[in-house]
């Protein structure tokens, strides 16, 4: 066996997102971490010789470029991890949404999914949908939950002042449809007396449609800027049609937002008997927000109670780590 600082981690991924920094600077803590974040056609080059120079390839990410890194991996006889995390086992025709929309795309994706050593999927609904995806035992499937900073978010004694916060980087028509601003922007209307605050939108989105008067808009702004817009709302929106684990829910909940929130993904999962979880349309919606801002202040402490016991961050890096370390073996 190998010791961790000796180990050689190849962390492969398109695109980077504070949860999947987060996941970086674990590794980076106890391996050589080899980090090749991007796209095209010299990014799949760089995989392949990150992969040659590494002990395991960590992808987070079912995508093509985790299809190059775990056929290399197993060519050379060594380990790989992927991460799936939501949009890599969508597949809806509607929205014209996910990557298994397209044909050769999902049938690498397949492959990386059915070869890499172990899948860590970020809750079961994911699992099961890559097992029907997939169409396999999912046997190298493990749930493991992201994680949070409980002392980061955290809740203020500060007065509550935005009624319905919502938070979704948003910069194209489908991903305004997957996130359901849509159906928030119709929910404002019908509540025009309720201020609602949504951040995220980019000046070309908020062209293209017209939000509600009592919507104030927000650019996109840095994650841990967030703060004390969840510190101030009283409840935190996820109008979404599609969703994975929703890391800015965990966030809000544990700010002392109580949740509101689209059975879509993990929902159920984060939500458990706190705030409420509604079908994507806005008549669920614009009565599920009515009775949420009528809950008592207790249930700001038991939103945030709920995430700390079932999405610490400590408790992912602790499962990060073995198996790592498990796959070095």
């Amino acid at each position: 066996m190998q010791t961790q600082r000796s180990l050689r981690i190849a962390f492969i991924s398109t695109f980077s997102t504070p949860f999947i920094q987060d996941d970086l600077e674990t590794l980076k803590r106890f391996y050589r971490t080899h980090v090749q974040i991007g796209s095209g056609i010299s990014h799949i080059f760089k995989i392949v010789l990150s992969c040659f120079k590494s002990d395991i390839a960590f992808c987070w990410f079912a995508s093509t470029y985790a299809f190059v890194a775990v056929a290399f991996m197993r060519l050379l006889g060594r380990r790989s991890v992927l991460v799936i995390g939501g949009v890599d086992v969508a597949k809806d025709e509607k929205l014209k949404y996910g990557i298994w929309l397209v044909p050769w795309k999902a049938h690498l994706v397949r492959y990386a999914m059915k070869h890499a050593n172990k899948i860590m999927a970020v809750d079961q609904s994911l699992a099961e949908k890559a097992c029907h995806l997939v169409q396999y035992d999912g046997k190298n499937i493990e749930i493991v939950p992201t994680g949070y900073d409980v002392d980061f978010w955290k809740i203020s004694e500060s007065n509550k002042a935005i009624n319905v916060l919502t938070v979704a980087i948003v910069h194209d028509e489908i991903r305004f449809r997957v996130k359901g601003i849509d159906i928030l922007f119709e929910t404002a209307r019908s509540l025009p007396h309720i201020s609602f605050t949504m951040i995220g939108l980019t000046k070309e989105i908020i062209a293209l449609f017209n939000p509600p008067s009592n919507v104030e808009l927000v650019p996109p702004m840095d994650r841990r800027l967030l703060l004390p817009y969840y510190q101030r709302a009283k409840v935190y929106c996820q109008p979404s049609r599609q969703e994975g684990m929703s890391n800015v829910l965990c966030e809000a909940m544990l700010c002392g937002c109580i949740p509101v929130a689209t059975d879509v993904g993990a929902t159920k999962s984060v939500l458990g008997e706190i705030g409420m979880c509604v079908p994507p349309n806005a008549d669920a919606l614009t009565l599920a927000l009515t009775q949420a801002l009528q809950l008592p202040e207790k249930m700001y402490r038991a939103a945030r109670e709920r995430i700390i016991w079932r999405f610490d961050k400590r408790t992912r890096e602790k499962k990060l780590t073995q198996i790592i370390d498990h796959l070095s073996r």
